[in-house]
């Protein structure tokens, strides 16, 4: 997403960077801030799951995002974490009224981060994202809590089979595949495989000149056939 630093006229970057920083100074209970340097228009936070909630003991990645009309518009909120919550859509958009109808520019983002932390203690099946979730909340509650509670222990929990809320690590992510029951190969190659690397090399070179020298043989054969029919005919 585009940044919006240059679209908002500077005395609300003023308030702005007044606000994250007090914000990162003095984060309100469960929450943690991570702003921006480069841009202070797309805050990233994290939210302690609630107790007494499915969503107790995970750590849930977020971020909200300035609009080039804010504070006139309310920002943007998406859960980076994957999590099963009748407010959340499955590509993370968060629906809450204080970032829609309910916004008011004097609200600022401690309000918005709080009312989506409440959101996830209450949350509001009638204006859900993911109607699965909502049916179920409604319908079938310990069928809905067992779900979010899977998918919190799968995404929002550290350690095996789960992954933390904090900002991931830059070496997150597919790594290149190892060979399982052979040590040497997933050590990656020893230094006696280097001199052999090498040895193969000429190997390589000398086997790449014996074919040169084998087509230049099959060369002259070939002309030596056509003088010698050459001079046939001339005999005839």
């Amino acid at each position: 997403m585009n940044s919006n630093v240059e679209n908002l006229p500077p005395h609300v970057l003023r308030l702005v960077y007044k606000e994250v920083s007090a914000l990162a100074a003095d984060p309100p209970e469960g929450i943690k801030i991570y702003p921006s340097e480069e841009d202070i228009t797309e805050l990233h936070t994290s939210i302690e799951g609630p107790e007494g909630t499915p969503f107790a003991g995970g750590i849930f990645r977020m971020r909200l995002v300035l609009g080039k009309d804010f504070p006139a518009v309310p920002p943007k909120g998406y859960f980076l974490t994957k999590i099963f919550h009748p407010n959340v859509g499955h590509k993370g958009e968060i629906c809450v009224n204080v970032l829609k109808r309910d916004w008011k520019a004097e609200l600022g983002l401690r309000h918005v981060l709080l009312t989506i932390k409440c959101l996830l203690i209450h949350p509001n099946p009638e204006s859900a994202l993911n109607e699965e979730a909502g049916r179920l909340l409604l319908e079938d509650y310990a069928e809905y809590e067992s779900r979010a509670r899977l998918l919190t222990e799968i995404h929002a929990m550290g350690g095996p089979g789960g992954t933390s809320g904090a900002p991931q690590d830059p070496n997150d992510g597919p790594q290149p595949k190892k060979h399982a029951g052979d040590p040497m190969k997933r050590a990656g190659p020893s230094v006696a495989a280097v001199p052999a690397a090498l040895g193969n090399g000429a190997n390589g070179a000398s086997t790449t000149s014996s074919n040169s020298n084998s087509s230049s043989n099959i060369s002259n054969v070939a002309g030596k056939k056509k003088a010698d029919k050459k001079r046939a005919l001339r005999r005839l």
